[in-house]
């Protein structure tokens, strides 16, 4: 009997001992795929902690960006809107040119106030007589160059049709010899090419009125420019006129080297270049003596180079005289 039950307990022993050999490599493959898990969960979160760093980076960058942009849109939106403040503004502003040098707020005041509500008026192109001076300080002092006699200004209104109604006192004269030209201060100025005349050699001293009388004989003039210097104010040398209709310019070309104050103006129409005159073709050429003296004359140098050479003189062509002999030598030799 306790041979028969050692016999019978041996067989599940050698079980349970294989069972446990084959939990161990068992156990050996969950280790493994425990370890690889953990390795790919490792490489996860290396990724996840990669892509954070980069989106942390590339939200620096935008918000870099954001602020560059935010400061570059605020700056472009200032300027835009100083822009059309300042057209808004230059609508509603009126130039008056052509002033007498005394010309006072209050006398432009009398003359715009029946058209509208006034802002402010302010003088330029003013020349002070010291050039420690400002402008400001010269039209507050009235302390103005002796040569200055023309001053220009802008007139403010309250409301842009104002300013349009203000344009019809263009060509009045305001003073003796002075007649002011009124403009809207805005680019999109009322001059027009096609009624215009461009004109150049004109005094530096020349007037508005002086160029007005010449050229009224060729009809009604609207507004006449001379281009000055701002800190002198003197001319300088060109201008414009502005005729009523398109009549007035084909009158005006034939003024063309007519004589003002001692000069003989160019007038052409607004657009044209000036060509310089240009000489005929028989002036241009040179007569056909003085080309045969030149012609002559580099011969002759060149003759006169070579003499200078070492160059054996020529024989003479001229037949050799022959010898007188004295008779007694004569007789000797016999």
């Amino acid at each position: 009997e306790d041979q028969s039950s050692s016999v019978i307990q041996e067989p599940p022993i050698k079980a349970k001992k294989a069972r446990k050999k084959e939990l161990s490599k068992a156990e050996k493959k969950l280790a493994n795929k425990e370890s690889a898990l953990e390795q790919a969960d490792e490489e996860e979160e290396q990724k996840l902690f990669q892509n954070k760093a980069k989106q942390k980076k590339g939200a620096s960058h935008t918000i870099t960006k954001s602020v560059v942009n935010s400061d570059t849109s605020t700056t472009v939106k200032q300027e835009k809107k100083k822009k059309v403040a300042d057209e808004t503004v230059n609508k509603r502003t009126v130039f008056v040119g052509n002033l007498p040098v005394n010309c006072t707020v209050q006398t432009l005041k009398s003359l715009f106030k029946e058209y509208g509500q006034i802002k402010s008026i302010r003088f330029r192109s003013l020349v002070p007589a010291e050039d420690t001076l400002s402008k400001k300080l010269a039209a507050i002092k009235h302390k103005v160059h002796p040569n200055a006699k023309f001053i220009n200004a802008y007139v403010v209104f309250k409301e842009e049709c104002d300013a349009i109604k203000a344009l019809n006192e263009n060509g009045t004269e305001i003073a003796s010899g002075f007649h002011i030209r009124v403009d809207i201060a805005s680019k999109a100025s009322s001059h027009d090419n096609k009624r215009s005349v461009f004109l150049g050699n004109l005094s530096y001293d020349i007037s508005d009125d002086a160029v007005r009388e010449h050229f009224s004989i060729c009809g009604g003039v609207v507004a006449v420019r001379i281009v000055r210097d701002r800190r002198t104010g003197l001319g300088k040398g060109f201008g414009y006129v502005l005729f009523e209709n398109m009549d007035g310019v084909h009158l005006a070309l034939k003024l063309n080297d007519s004589v003002l104050m001692g000069r003989k103006i160019r007038v052409k129409r607004c657009g044209e270049k000036w060509k310089a005159p240009q000489k005929s073709p028989d002036q241009s050429r040179a007569p056909k003596n003085r080309v045969d003296t030149t012609f002559k004359n580099k011969r002759r140098s060149n003759d006169s180079f070579v003499g200078e050479k070492a160059i054996p003189l020529k024989k003479s062509t001229k037949p050799k005289r022959l010898k007188t002999v004295p008779g007694n030598k004569a007789g000797k030799n016999k």
